[in-house]
């Protein structure tokens, strides 16, 4: 991946502009509308303004749940109020309320990993079976963080904690919408997997995902081509592609002709 996408800053390690990816017509995706990128939570006052005044950062969507929230507390760009924050969480259980008991019980904890890994599967592919679960549970918050793209008068940034999972399936979702190819989608997912040490060291250092993390191996957080590129074949398969999943779950055409509208240069 060119390294002009990159996009560094002090207080993450995983951001990057999607502009400048071919679309398939040989169009390509415009600079300066949709960043991906991991936590939020270190940003320096430097980094903040270089966001919105060089960048044109306009909102923010946040895919965390409201565990991490309520551990990490507010970033820097929603305190200081210079971006719209907009909340999507994409854990199906994430609409309650958040107490003291529920702050030591992660998703992702071995406790709810034992439940999760109850649920029948929707791939053999684990992660892809974890990416379709969110599309399956989370329908709402997706369309959500899609509209919030697609209407935006600067740049989203679309973030969660590594900036690979949750932040991988929106992103590649409007990707594939805007028409950039299949192999394409694929190599910007993937592209995560070139910092998976520093994401990872920076998520042991933060009290929400250190403990959770200690004894997992590095090759299990490292993004595989083959799971993105399973969730896009199943997209194809039952719904026609990332456009025809939003008409099912409800959006009209013209929706979708927004979204690629907005992304495309």
């Amino acid at each position: 991946m060119s390294t002009s996408r990159w996009i560094d800053l002090d207080g993450v390690v995983n951001m990057r502009d999607v502009g400048g990816l071919p679309t398939t017509d040989g169009g390509t995706v415009a600079t300066g509308r949709l960043l991906r990128s991991d936590n939020l939570q270190d940003l320096s006052e430097a980094d903040v303004d270089h966001l919105v005044q060089v960048v044109g950062v306009s909102d923010i969507v946040d895919l965390r749940s409201n565990v991490e929230v309520h551990i990490e507390g507010p970033a820097p760009l929603q305190v200081r109020g210079l971006a719209t924050h907009h909340r999507h969480s994409l854990f199906r259980d994430d609409e309650r309320e958040i107490t003291a008991e529920d702050a030591l019980v992660l998703p992702w904890s071995k406790k709810n990993q034992q439940a999760a890994d109850a649920r029948p599967r929707l791939d053999d592919d684990y992660w892809a079976s974890h990416y379709l679960g969110y599309l399956a549970d989370r329908p709402d918050s997706v369309l959500g963080a899609l509209e919030v793209i697609a209407r935006a008068p600067g740049a989203t940034i679309v973030h969660c904690a590594a900036g690979k999972d949750r932040t991988g399936t929106v992103v590649g979702l409007a990707l594939s919408v805007a028409g950039v190819s299949d192999e394409d989608v694929v190599a910007d997912y993937v592209a995560t997997g070139e910092r998976i040490e520093q994401i990872v060291g920076r998520l042991m250092a933060r009290p929400a995902y250190g403990e959770v993390m200690k004894d997992q191996p590095m090759e299990h957080h490292r993004p595989k081509p083959e799971t993105m590129s399973r969730i896009l074949t199943v997209l194809t398969e039952r719904h026609g592609g990332a456009g025809g999943w939003l008409q099912d779950q409800g959006w009209s055409s013209d929706q979708v002709d927004e979204l690629r509208g907005h992304l495309r240069a």
